[in-house]
């Protein structure tokens, strides 16, 4: 089991910057890949960047040279460096983590932390 906590969100007037958090505990041994995702209401959850323990680095075209993903040496925490913020980035941000055992890739969710974005 993987158990991943999420901090760092806020209220920030466009064009601002956020940095989130995520903690990652539990089996982060078998880690593979740690992310981030989003959901605006009444919308889908949307990925946002990924990182592999290779550190190869994936980014929706929507955050491209406006968000960063990063972690330190270790798989824990990941960062998501915001930037030049926009009122369509207001959702809540979601930390992920790929596990894979034996085989099969398993899923983990954080919280999620509610950033807005104010025009």
């Amino acid at each position: 089991q993987v158990q991943l906590v999420e901090s760092g969100g806020g209220l920030v007037q466009a064009g601002g910057s956020l940095r989130l958090s995520c903690v990652a505990s539990g089996s982060i041994r078998s880690i593979s890949v740690m992310g981030w995702y989003r959901q605006a209401p009444e919308k889908q959850r949307e990925l946002v960047a990924t990182i592999t323990n290779g550190g190869t680095t994936n980014y929706a075209g929507s955050v491209k040279g406006r968000f960063t993903i990063s972690r330190d040496n270790a798989k824990t925490p990941v960062y998501l460096q915001m930037s030049s913020l926009k009122p369509e980035d207001t959702a809540v941000y979601y930390c992920n983590a790929i596990r894979k055992w034996m085989g099969v890739d398993y899923d983990y969710w954080g919280q999620g932390t509610q950033v807005t974005v104010s025009s």
